[in-house]
């Protein structure tokens, strides 16, 4: 009798209907008339013929674009931390509308970069650093080693045959000056991948390894393998936050704060001691004045992490842009060209916190760093590579009119509250409902304040990364080949083969050097 019940619902369809709420009009409204009340739009848009125009044009420019097949002379490789899709999306209108386009969105190539790890779904910022900068994927929370090595392992990563050798030290290799220039701690995961070798990204210093009951002289901390390690040692340019990691705890920094060090160095003595034609500086104006006969930099222009754009002094913590300017000054002081790694780390840090107006004016500053390269660089010699090394949960969505501010509201809930254009899966933006049950009202928030938290779903104490595909942007010598559908780990591949550097197959050589 049951099953005749079932087969009789099933054939009338009734079971697994669609809830009668789910009809079209729901799904997609009709909306009342837009009063332009945000909107810039050229008014051009409204006539059939500007989008005609604007097709024939693109055509022309990507049909009449030969393939760039040069030695890469130079590689800069941009690393927007967290920097998913619509982080992008959302960023473009941030900056002046959904039909602007930001620096890199202009470069003529793009794939996208599959970001998983070898033993996580979702990927974080260590291994990434492994894939897009030492070809292998790797396990969570490891840098610069292969996925033999598990997260903690002091042992493992000590041992040569498990390390995972990045393009900075093939390019050294090849007699290339190499550097790298981030709005993080030089020594966290991101930078951490150009020149070191660890099982597990906190080891920062001695003495965060010490925290952990480790040996930090079996296991070296990152801090000191950027001073003395076979890469990090041979680095032209290093600039970014995090003094502490290198000065001991009984040691101020210029602007008075404590070390963090155990072993009691003075790691930027030691570098300075080391390093020949060499500069230390620690705030804008210092590096402003350089000269050329700089050959060797270290900037630290914080005890910890940058600051935020939105919070930076900028009389005294120079911005993205002008440390990649004299990133680039400083390595183009070679003949045989120079590997460059720039991150904009604070994206990251912003989505983490549920900060989604200061994730969209990091991503904007990010891309004003990748027009100053852009512009000092010449397209012909010049590789530049824009990637993210993962996604974030934040979500774009919503019918607002065109021109709407982007961190305001998108539309209204069914119970009559509205909700903002950009929204978190997880994180510390969670509201708890109100004491009848009801949706917090976010209208009464201070949605203005730049450090306001956007909704988020599921409640935690900082927002998880996302698993989505992120994008590659790309111009210059080979730019072609980072198109299509791509693992993370092929990209430094790519950049070595267009800057003929490393033991893969390479522009300049039919066969790989090992196999």
């Amino acid at each position: 009798m049951l099953l005749s019940l079932l087969i009789l619902f099933l054939a009338s369809g009734e079971i697994f209907a669609a809830p009668k709420e789910h009809n079209d009009k729901l799904m997609h409204p009709r909306l009342p008339p837009s009063n332009n009340r945000h909107l810039k739009v050229n008014p051009d848009e409204g006539k059939s013929s500007y989008w005609v125009e604007n097709a024939q044009n693109t055509v022309l420019e990507k049909t009449g674009k030969p393939l760039n097949q040069n030695t890469a002379k130079n590689v800069i490789l941009f690393l927007g931390d967290g920097m998913s899709i619509p982080t992008v999306s959302a960023a473009r209108v941030y900056t002046g509308g959904e039909e602007v386009q930001l620096s890199f969105d202009k470069f003529p190539y793009t794939g996208l970069s599959k970001t998983y790890a070898v033993n996580r779904q979702v990927a974080d910022s260590a291994n990434t650093a492994t894939a897009y900068l030492c070809g292998v994927k790797a396990n969570y929370g490891t840098i610069g080693v292969g996925p033999e090595v598990s997260s903690g392992d002091c042992v493992g990563m000590t041992n040569a045959t498990n390390h995972a050798l990045s393009i900075a030290y093939y390019s050294q290799l090849a007699k290339k000056r190499t550097g790298l220039v981030t709005t993080a701690r030089v020594t966290h995961a991101s930078p951490a991948g150009v020149y070191a070798h660890t099982s597990l990204r906190d080891w920062e210093s001695d003495t965060d390894i010490l925290n952990d009951d480790e040996d930090p002289t079996v296991c070296a901390d990152i801090a000191t393998q950027l001073v003395s390690g076979e890469t990090g040692k041979n680095l032209n340019v290093v600039m970014g936050g995090g003094r502490a990691k290198f000065i001991p705890k009984e040691t101020e920094d210029e602007e008075g704060h404590q070390g963090d060090r155990s072993d009691g160095e003075n790691l930027i003595r030691t570098w300075l001691a080391q390093t020949q034609n060499a500069k230390y500086v620690w705030n804008r104006d210092d590096l402003l004045a350089l000269d050329d006969t700089v050959d060797n930099l270290l900037g630290l222009f914080g005890t910890d992490h940058l600051s935020y754009n939105l919070d930076r002094d900028p009389t005294n913590e120079p911005s993205l842009a002008e440390m990649t300017q004299a990133a680039i000054e400083v390595l183009s002081r070679g003949d045989n060209g120079f590997f460059l790694f720039v991150e904009g780390a604070k994206i990251d840090m912003a989505h983490h916190g549920g900060q989604a107006h200061k994730a969209m004016d990091e991503t904007a500053e990010f891309a004003k760093a990748i027009q100053v390269a852009a512009d000092l660089t010449d397209e012909a010699d010049t590789l530049i590579v824009v990637t993210a090394d993962h996604a974030h949960t934040m979500s774009y969505s919503g019918y607002a009119d065109r021109g709407n501010d982007i961190l305001e509201f998108g539309g209204e809930g069914s119970d009559g509250k509205v909700y903002t254009t950009l929204n978190y899966a997880n994180g510390p933006g969670y509201r708890q409902p109100e004491s009848d049950g009801s949706r917090h009202d976010i209208s009464q928030d201070d949605y203005e304040d730049k450090d306001y938290v956007y909704p988020a779903v599921a409640p935690l104490g900082a927002e998880t990364h996302g698993g989505d595909d992120v994008g590659i942007f790309t111009r210059g010598p080979w730019a072609h080949l980072f198109s299509g559908v791509l693992e993370e780990n092929v990209i430094p591949h790519l950049m070595s083969y267009a800057s003929c550097v490393g033991e893969g197959y390479t522009a300049c050589a039919d066969a790989p050097l090992i196999k």
